[in-house]
């Protein structure tokens, strides 16, 4: 199957040296409006929206590797081979993926309120969760207190608006596909292979990925800076334009020096990169050493000729029934029960869960039956989370609980009902 192309505009000189702008997550294009007159004096400025943002086609993608690769193939289609990229949050997972798996097509890096990564796998999780229930109504109205700072979003009204109608009309499978790509995005410990100057920029107030954040990447990537823009939350490119616009274009100007070879019509690229440019607007920029990266343990050894499912069986265990129901069970474990817990990991989670012939979805409905049928109702409030995390909506899961009435018996599947509604009334009422 052909990769799907991204939905793109192009503006500035056609003959000038290509700046790739990312988005973030339930935004479009057009968050970098107020960059693009000053950046396409210099550049040809590409812009991208993601999967279903912007009226782009609902094709979800399962991981930012995937729109990594949407973003090639589209530059591939146009002919540009090399080009300098500045992402904001998951535009900037875009940028990192591309330093890390494309270092020969990216020239220079800039990455805005972004982290090697973002929160934990449970919080984009419960948030498919809010939105396959509730829509995305209620992530478009509390959009603005994340993005901005409470006096500018007070101060500019139409602004708010037009964050609110931006994720509204976002399609709510693309969403749910873009937060799980975050919940399984992590490259902390591949940082220090992120080889082209970079600045790392990121606003003062930001709650989502502030500045801690963003000293991990100036700590971790070799050639990186720090700017830290003032009064500022995480849509630092909307809520400070020309801070923005100013630090991109000295870092570009700066890091990034391409020139056309008149004869082939090529840029050239300098092979030593030129010392990156240092953030003007707020605090003087923070450079804090390399951080020290073990070197990875060595793989279990095979047991059997097959190789121990243990570290598989947990990745799912936590992917299905979150890191803190999973962090609880483990650190209850003791001498006597530390056994069984690796009893469960290794083979329920490793040699079971995470065989190929069903799909999550269709797991979850089997061990909700057999857990109604067994009267396990407190293994059953777990397993209602984790149906939800897995993509079924409370619709199905009444479904399957009436389906196992007729099997399992009216008792059971009454006391079921019980459980499972107060779990969906927990994990799909959103928060104000």
């Amino acid at each position: 199957m052909q990769t799907p192309a991204l939905q793109y505009r192009l503006d500035g000189p056609d003959d000038a040296p290509v700046l790739i702008l990312g988005p973030s997550l339930g935004t479009t294009w057009h968050m970098w409006d107020r960059q693009v007159p000053e950046l396409a004096k210099q550049w040809r400025v590409f812009r991208f929206d993601l999967p279903g943002h912007g009226g782009a086609p609902a094709y979800p993608a399962g991981s930012v590797g995937d729109v990594t690769a949407r973003l090639l193939a589209t530059l591939d289609g146009l002919g540009v081979q090399r080009f300098g990229y500045a992402g904001c949050a998951f535009g900037g997972a875009v940028g990192l993926e591309l330093a890390l798996r494309h270092p020969e097509r990216i020239a220079s890096l800039a990455l805005i309120a972004t982290s090697p990564r973002f929160g934990t796998p449970d919080e984009f999780r419960q948030r498919g969760v809010i939105v396959r229930t509730n829509g995305l109504d209620p992530i478009a109205r509390t959009s603005p207190d994340r993005w901005f700072t409470g006096g500018f979003a007070a101060a500019q009204p139409a602004i708010t608006d037009w964050a609110v109608q931006m994720v509204r009309t976002t399609d709510p499978g693309c969403y749910i596909a873009a937060c799980e790509a975050l919940a399984a995005f992590d490259v902390r410990a591949e940082l220090a292979h992120v080889g082209v100057p970079t600045l790392v920029l990121v606003g003062s107030d930001d709650q989502v990925t502030g500045p801690a954040e963003a000293r991990t990447l100036v700590a971790g990537i070799p050639d990186a800076r720090l700017a830290v823009v003032p009064g500022a939350s995480h849509l630092v490119p909307v809520e400070q334009p020309a801070a923005v616009t100013d630090l991109l274009v000295r870092h570009f100007s700066t890091a990034w020096q391409p020139a056309y070879d008149s004869t082939t019509g090529q840029i050239a690229i300098p092979a030593a990169p030129v010392k990156p440019v240092l953030a003007a607007a707020g605090p003087p920029p923070q450079v804090v050493p390399i951080a020290e990266i073990a070197p990875p343990a060595p793989a279990p050894q095979a047991l059997g000729g097959r190789p121990d499912p243990y570290d598989a069986g947990l990745k799912v265990r936590r992917e299905v029934l979150g890191d803190a129901h999973v962090d609880r069970a483990l650190a209850q474990a003791d001498e006597f029960s530390g056994d069984f817990q690796e009893f469960v990991t290794r083979y329920a989670w490793g040699e079971i869960w995470d065989r190929p012939g069903l799909d999550r979805r269709s797991r979850s409905c089997v061990t909700l039956t057999a857990l109604v049928a067994g009267g396990h109702l407190e293994e059953l409030g777990f397993h209602v989370r984790a149906a939800l995390r897995n993509g079924l909506t409370p619709v199905e899961i009444k479904e399957v609980l009436l389906q196992a009435a007729v099997y399992c018996g009216v008792p059971a599947a009454n006391s079921a009902f019980k459980v499972a509604q107060e779990v969906i009334r927990e994990e799909t009422t959103p928060e104000e």
